[in-house]
């Protein structure tokens, strides 16, 4: 069986997106190559999680209100409301409200400033 080993963002301005994931995630990010591309460390090889990649939109993103054309990664966070939050103050915005999943957390979508879809999830079996 195959596994996600890593992801990539793209990202039409990276400066903004770099700005928004170490706010909201707390990710770092470094250059890497001779083209507009940087490493995402999303923590501890210890935990859980994979790392990723942002590199700069090859092309326009896609209209507002168009379905998703990508995979979504959902991120674990301690709280699911802090982080809608946090966000929304970094410039995105709320694209699926917090909402139960039963037995497993809550969860939420944003978008972030390039209108990525991002999935965030606070584990909770009392969730639903």
């Amino acid at each position: 069986m195959s596994r996600v080993i890593h992801f990539e963002i793209h990202a039409s301005q990276p400066a903004t997106l770099i700005l928004f994931y170490e706010k909201l995630f707390g990710w770092t990010f470094s250059s890497w190559g001779d083209f507009p591309y940087w490493l995402v460390d999303t923590g501890s090889a210890a935990s859980p999680g994979i790392n990723g990649g942002l590199m700069q939109r090859p092309g326009p993103a896609a209209p507002a209100g168009q379905g998703v054309n990508a995979f979504v990664c959902t991120v674990d966070v301690a709280n699911v409301e802090d982080s809608v939050a946090l966000a929304l103050t970094c410039g995105g915005e709320l694209a699926v409200p917090m909402t139960a999943i039963a037995g497993v957390g809550w969860l939420a979508y944003v978008k972030d400033p390039d209108g990525n879809l991002v999935g965030l999830m606070q584990a909770s079996a009392d969730a639903g």
